[in-house]
């Protein structure tokens, strides 16, 4: 099973696709995770997206597309890939399609969890995450026993560039210019699914369930 995760950013997809991994068994590919890995690593890659990704712009699409092409090429994506992340961009959404074209395969379901954006603006502005173990937490949802600190090893916790608020904003509308049209784009060919991304972590889930069954 293929499925796409669209909704804008801090829509919680990243939780909800741990939870769909779990359940499915699908790959879980999101290229915001790919990017910043990049970063991290210091490649050529990360060095062409770090700034577009701080000034809360979107990598341009043949990066992207070429990213994901290469990644569904490889073997253990033939059992089922959820996208998070991707498309994000009409074209993008047209080069997947022809991907999965040549490789046999289809896209099975596209679910969009819809969340407004000043909803959007409160939960990524109280995100905290730890830059040695990755942990994300969040200072009402899932605050650290100790105040600033990671629970697991005591870091100090940081925000990242792209939760500052001015970012989240710029995030949102790019967002709302770029990929929200997906949905007319998926909608006609009897592939998109909606959710209220407004309920809690677990119905939001169930109702992905339901969407998928």
């Amino acid at each position: 099973m293929n499925v796409i995760l669209l909704g804008p950013p801090g829509a919680g997809k990243g939780t909800q696709a741990d939870k769909l991994k779990a359940k499915f068994g699908m790959l879980h590919l999101s290229t915001g995770n790919a990017f910043r890995a990049a970063i991290a690593a210091g490649s050529e890659l990360g060095k062409k997206v770090e700034p577009i990704m701080k000034a809360g712009g979107l990598v341009p699409d043949d990066l992207v597309i070429a990213l994901v092409d290469a990644r569904l090429k490889e073997k253990d994506t033939v059992s089922g890939v959820l996208f998070d992340g991707y498309p994000r961009t009409i074209p993008q959404a047209d080069a997947l399609e022809a991907s999965f074209k040549s490789l046999g395969r289809k896209i099975d379901r596209v679910v969009s969890i819809e969340v407004p954006k000043a909803v959007i603006v409160e939960r990524m502005g109280g995100r905290r995450f730890c830059p040695k173990c990755q942990t994300t937490y969040h200072v009402k949802a899932a605050p650290p026993k100790v105040d600033g600190l990671c629970d697991k090893d005591g870091e100090k916790l940081i925000i990242r560039a792209d939760d500052e608020p001015a970012t989240v904003t710029a995030r949102q509308d790019k967002y709302a210019k770029d990929t929200a049209p997906l949905l007319a784009y998926y909608q006609p060919k009897g592939l998109l699914a909606t959710v209220d991304g407004t309920q809690t972590p677990d119905q939001v889930f169930e109702a992905i369930v339901k969407a998928l069954s």
